[in-house]
């Protein structure tokens, strides 16, 4: 089956694929797995593939995607991780179609009248699987009620870091549901917390930037296209929020604007570029080529920002944007947590990505580690209400008074200043902005003044890495455990990349010969631990400009 390259898998990727293992050997059909934006869903499908592949050496499998991006994406980082995979390409718009491979990487738009040439095939993996319709007779469910036909126990299994889809609600549940159960998730808080993604920050864009969508037509519970376009293509509106976007983004390297329609996306375009910002567009109109041109651009850091309209909303993958402007009102929940998802990887150079929401966005759906479902912070969902959106008064957030964070809407502290104000109710006359992650806790926050990295020496365990941290008179230890296994072995790895770490090193002693590539944090938070202080999470930006 040929030769296999050695990666260790980050922990919570090693429980998706247990997870899912574990399903089938119980008897189930088509599992769900929830992973946020930014934490490798190519490398846990390659993995899945890989070993059942080497199991079952007879297997077929199929792995779908919307654009030919992600076809491109998956199968590179298969070959990456596993160089002699019986894999091949069926997409159009590569001009690849390999039909005969063991493991076939493939558009849906290219292979979903099909079935005959792909088939038969046992597994289908399907990667943003929030595409596929609960029903109906989309491209989706035509391709695989034809491999059902010749495989009546296929089964299928999704990735997707938004688990429900606008009218439909959660892809795992109701009678006409494509998959059983999700197995696993692992979302964007979690993410940010155990150092895998990068922190977000939300701001609200100023009264003259936003954009008004009271009167705009509604169906399926999503704004009418047109009509929202109409809302937000008003040129005042406009240079009012490039005037924001470039003041705030001053100090930020790589932009993205998400805009209502086509020329929305133009105009927004041409404003910043007279502000001097060096910007380009694209849309569904952009020739492939040219698309790929100012995306290798974009990301090389030779354009500081690109414009879209619904295009760069999935399988859009930039680390280095540090800014996101969104003057695209949406009600779908999807679609508000992938915009904010392009914003979540970690890049070098990189302390957080700022929201600027200038579409309500943030203020309607609230926290984005609690949107779409129930939990602390928000009001309890009714019964037969849509977790695919929300509705356009929907007040879920709003603004800290003293930092101008978004927060929860019922947040007695703020989780970026620990300013302290009475809870707001969620029906309030005046809706202002809130923090996008839902931490209630009032952080404390210390300046780090200096640090020093030692070998800490435990009888009967492995060593690791002690960080002390000076923080003004006092100082608190940090202990990095790289030579240990599992679970503290996955927390040390985030910890070194988190820090700017590049490749990981294999034991401490590394570790200390390169301990000068780390990035020292300007300022720890502190919690308890019985009668001893810990860190809980460190930052790397002045705590007067945490924006």
């Amino acid at each position: 089956l040929g030769g296999l390259a050695m990666i260790q898998l980050r922990p919570y990727q090693e429980e998706s694929i247990a997870a899912v293992l574990d399903f089938w050997r119980g008897g189930g059909e088509n599992p769900l797995v929830d992973l946020a934006t930014g934490l490798g869903k190519s490398v846990v499908i390659a993995e899945l593939m890989r070993r059942l592949i080497s199991d079952y050496p007879s297997m077929r499998v199929l792995m779908l995607v919307h654009v030919r991006e992600l076809v491109s994406q998956n199968f590179a980082q298969l070959v990456r991780l596993w160089p002699g995979a019986p894999a091949g390409i069926y997409s159009a718009g590569l001009g690849k179609r390999d039909s005969h491979h063991r493991i076939t990487c493939a558009s849906i738009q290219s292979v979903f009248r099909l079935a005959d040439i792909i088939g038969p095939r046992d597994l289908v993996i399907i990667d943003e699987a929030h595409l596929v319709p609960h029903g109906g007779e989309g491209m989706y469910r035509q391709l695989l009620q034809g491999l059902q036909d010749r495989t009546p126990d296929l089964r299928v299994c999704g990735f997707t870091a938004t688990p429900y889809r606008l009218g439909a609600g959660r892809l795992d549940r109701g009678p006409d549901a494509l998959f059983s159960q999700a197995v696993y998730s692992y979302g964007v808080g979690a993410g940010i917390r155990d150092g895998w993604l990068s922190p977000i920050t939300a701001r609200r864009g100023s009264a003259a930037g936003e954009i008004a969508v009271d009167g705009v037509a509604r169906r399926g519970g999503e704004f009418v296209a047109g009509a929202l376009e109409a809302a937000a293509d008003d040129a005042a509106v406009i240079a009012a929020a490039a005037d924001e976007i470039v003041e705030r983004g001053a100090g930020r390297r790589s932009w993205l604007v998400f805009c209502a329609g086509v020329k929305h996306a133009h105009h927004v375009r041409e404003a910043l570029q007279a502000r001097g910002a060096s910007a380009a567009t694209i849309t569904g109109e952009t020739p492939g080529g040219e698309r790929d041109s100012l995306i290798a651009a974009f990301k090389r850091g030779e354009l500081r920002c690109l414009t879209n309209a619904n295009v760069l909303t999935t399988g859009f993958d930039a680390p280095g944007v540090d800014l996101i402007a969104m003057l695209r009102p949406t009600l779908s929940t999807g679609l508000y947590i992938q915009m904010v998802g392009r914003g979540t990887r970690q890049a070098a150079g990189k302390d957080n990505c700022l929201i600027l929401d200038f579409a309500g966005n943030v203020r309607r759906h609230g926290p984005v580690d609690l949107a779409g479902e129930d939990g602390p912070g928000r009001a309890k969902r009714k019964k037969d209400e849509d977790a695919g959106a929300v509705s356009v008064d929907s007040v879920e957030a709003r603004e800290c008074a003293a930092c101008e964070a978004l927060i929860p809407v019922r947040a007695s502290v703020c989780p970026e200043c620990g300013h302290e104000e009475p809870k707001i109710a969620k029906h309030a006359a005046r809706a202002e902005d809130a923090p996008i992650l839902a931490a209630e806790l009032k952080p404390d926050w210390r300046v780090v003044d200096s640090w020093s990295a030692a070998r800490h020496v435990k009888p009967g365990a492995p060593d690791s890495l002690r960080l002390t941290y000076r923080l003004g008179i006092t100082s608190v230890d940090e202990w990095v455990c790289l030579e240990h296994d599992g679970y503290p072995k996955g927390k040390a790895l985030a910890w070194w990349s988190s820090h700017g770490g590049g490749l990981p090193p294999a034991d401490v002693g590394e570790a200390l010969g390169r301990f000068a590539e780390l990035r020292m944090p300007a300022a720890v938070e502190l919690e308890r631990d019985g009668k001893w202080w810990r860190i809980k999470r460190a930052r790397f930006s002045a705590l007067e400009n945490a924006a």
